[in-house]
């Protein structure tokens, strides 16, 4: 079964585009997050259903949060971007050849939650808890979409997974080489084995009301990966102290994680003291 992994990756050549409609394409981006969203949706309301959310103020939510969502993605990745875009201001809304930063998703859906946890006074760790799951498994499948639009690789490689990559989605300086890095592959791997965990972890947190850990977990075993595999990656990033932008919002993630579980931990031992 690997094998025949191996030598897909290894001798396939993806294209964006999936179907021609005349002067309207659909492409394999655009599919694979509106069905990241359409499964993620499924598990939240299963999940939803274990606990006292009403269904109504569920589906005002994570209409809320695709939206901003959708604009935090966009605008980190233009910022992160900005002199390409300052030179090409009309790319800035051609999402459908990709460029949505997960990081800038988190952080517009996380300001949509903190506000909606504010206004109905609803927990906001209970309901970071139950949508980070589904959070995880979107990542999963929305990370194949970069394979079709020949992004997120990394560094030239002998591997019998390495996969094939076009001349003009490639630096200048690896015009010679043949195969690359998946790290769209490997990163997504990863963020279903995160899936499974945060999963097993919110089943379990249900019955010990520690809102939160889900939410914390999610936090730091995502920035774990995300900064290890930035080192094989080689699309350009702004950098600082030798880091790249994507390792140091790693390191911001991972903090913030350690910093609610250590929160949640003395909140914890007070009330055991009484």
């Amino acid at each position: 079964m690997h094998n025949l992994l191996f030598d897909f990756l290894h001798n396939f050549r993806p294209q964006p585009i999936v179907l021609r409609l005349g002067f309207f394409n659909i492409h394999w981006y655009g599919c694979l997050i509106v069905l990241s969203i359409i499964l993620g949706l499924i598990l939240v309301f299963k999940l939803a259903s274990k606990v006292k959310i009403k269904k109504q103020f569920l589906e005002n939510l994570i209409f809320y949060l695709v939206i901003g969502g959708f604009i935090g993605a966009r605008l980190y990745d233009v910022l992160a971007e900005f002199p390409y875009y300052l030179k090409n201001p009309l790319d800035i809304f051609k999402v459908w050849q990709g460029g949505l930063s997960i990081y800038g998703a988190l952080i517009g859906g996380l300001t949509v939650l903190f506000f909606f946890s504010r206004k109905y006074r609803i927990n906001f760790f209970t309901l970071a808890d139950l949508l980070v799951p589904a959070l995880a498994l979107g990542q999963a499948i929305g990370r194949w979409g970069n394979y079709f639009n020949q992004e997120i690789f990394g560094w030239p490689t002998s591997l019998p997974w390495g996969i094939p990559i076009k001349l003009a989605a490639r630096p200048a300086e690896f015009f010679a080489s043949q195969y690359f890095h998946p790290c769209f592959l490997y990163e997504s791997i990863w963020n279903f084995l995160v899936f499974l965990v945060l999963i097993f972890l919110w089943k379990f947190n249900l019955h010990k009301g520690k809102s939160g850990m889900v939410f914390a977990l999610y936090l730091i075993l995502y920035s774990f990966g995300r900064f290890f595999m930035e080192f094989l990656r080689i699309d350009s990033q702004p950098m600082w102290l030798g880091l790249r932008l994507g390792q140091i919002t790693a390191i911001l993630m991972f903090v913030v994680g350690w910093g609610i579980i250590i929160k949640l931990k003395i909140k914890a031992k007070r009330l055991s003291l009484g």
